[in-house]
């Protein structure tokens, strides 16, 4: 069992490497792509919505073949998807058709959908007392990607100069081929199924609890307390991140910063998300998962505070944001590792894709709205909202803290 816990790490980590890269490797000029193809800058952001919206709504279909699957067929069909979505992408770039960049970015969400399933993959196999690191480790794996990705984006678009390719879809060709690589990496060395696998070893009292199927997933959710909250600090702490990161850049540039101030800022909110999941995964193992998840809720209204009064100060502005991605980390590695705990192995697999959908739909709508309370309030009241948004999650982790203390897994 060690062997092949490490054997299954190693290939988690090498796939977050790969699929992680061909993600922000093209999303950075999404954008530019969408105004290019409609001709208008007003439609400049749907593309990077509708990556969202597959993300989300592949979720459920991706954890519904898990769970009858295993991990390995639905990992490599959604990498699949997303690379036939970078292929449609570029087409409708050649092509100049906006509604077919829509299907294109819906369908390249579905390889976000993986990066993010794969951190419940390292769970399967883990010890109980080791699983909130496994899940950090396969986190921490995306950073090379999260960082590399957009300054990779300038190069892949220069490769296609002088072809009929426009430069602006050359990184989404080059994604597309990092899907393909890692789906491959994938459906070659995921095996024995990590998924497969744990449920096989699993005691047969617990073999015989719930069954396979989504709705048995919806069923110990509403039976489990602690599956609750951890869906809870999941769905807030990606919300309340997503939506002050977003509109950060916006009251950058009205403080008179310019785009490098404004990349170093993003790329220390990056570092805080992806560099120290390894540490959150060792707190949450050695002082319990909601014990972070206060600590979680603690450093988002910290780094709310610090944003939203920050005002030219830009140095404020960067720890707020660092603070930011330190909180959104230890929400997401400790609500994770308390929602594989809090459910029986046979409904993992589709909890957890009913956890990415719950997430991925709750930042969709809080991105769309940060926007309005920018213009109508300022990034100030956004702030506030953001940290308004961890107090009942902090009232419910101590509530469920006291009410339904931690079983042995």
């Amino acid at each position: 069992m060690p062997r092949l816990r490490r054997r299954t790490s190693s290939v988690l980590i090498a796939s977050q490497m790969l699929g992680g890269l061909g993600v922000p490797i093209s999303i950075a000029l999404a954008p530019a792509l969408a105004t290019e193809v409609s001709g208008t800058e007003a439609l400049s952001g749907f593309a990077s919505t509708a990556a969202v919206v597959g993300t989300a709504l592949v979720s459920l279909p991706l954890a519904a073949l898990m769970t009858r699957r295993g991990r390995r067929p639905g990992l490599v069909l959604a990498y699949g998807i997303g690379a036939a979505g970078a292929a449609l992408v570029v087409l409708a770039a050649a092509v100049k058709s906006f509604p077919l960049l829509m299907l294109g970015m819906a369908a390249f969400g579905a390889a976000s959908s993986a990066n993010l399933q794969a951190r419940f993959a390292a769970a399967d196999l883990a010890a109980p007392d080791h699983r909130a690191r496994a899940i950090s480790v396969v986190v921490w794996a995306s950073t090379l990607g999260a960082v590399l990705g957009p300054n990779l984006s300038a190069p892949a678009s220069r490769s296609f100069a002088g072809t009929s390719i426009p430069e602006t879809a050359g990184p989404f060709v080059w994604a597309g081929a990092v899907f393909v690589l890692t789906g491959t990496l994938l459906g070659v060395l995921l095996r024995p199924d990590p998924l497969l696998t744990a449920r096989a070893l699993a005691s047969p009292a617990e073999q015989g609890q719930g069954g396979h199927s989504l709705r048995a997933g919806f069923a110990a959710v509403k039976a489990s307390p602690r599956a609750r909250l951890a869906l809870a600090t999941v769905a807030v702490s990606h919300t309340t991140m997503v939506s002050i990161m977003v509109m950060t850049p916006v009251d950058l540039g009205h403080h008179g910063a310019g785009l490098q101030l404004i990349g170093l800022v993003i790329s220390g909110h990056i570092a805080g998300m992806f560099a120290f999941s390894p540490v959150m995964g060792w707190l949450a193992d050695r002082l319990g998962r909601l014990s972070v998840i206060g600590l979680a809720a603690g450093l988002l209204s910290l780094a709310a505070l610090l944003a939203g009064t920050a005002g030219p100060d830009h140095g404020q502005s960067a720890l707020g944001l660092f603070l930011l991605g330190l909180g959104w980390s230890a929400g997401m590695v400790s609500g994770s590792a308390l929602l594989t705990d809090s459910v029986p192995s046979g409904a993992r697999a589709a909890v957890q894709g009913l956890s990415d959908l719950t997430m991925n739909t709750c930042a969709g709508l809080g991105g769309a709205c940060a926007g309005l309370v920018m213009s109508q309030a300022g990034y100030g009241w956004l702030n506030a909202i953001g940290a308004a948004l961890l107090l009942p999650l902090a009232a419910l982790a101590l509530f469920t803290s006291r009410r339904h203390p931690a079983v042995s897994s």
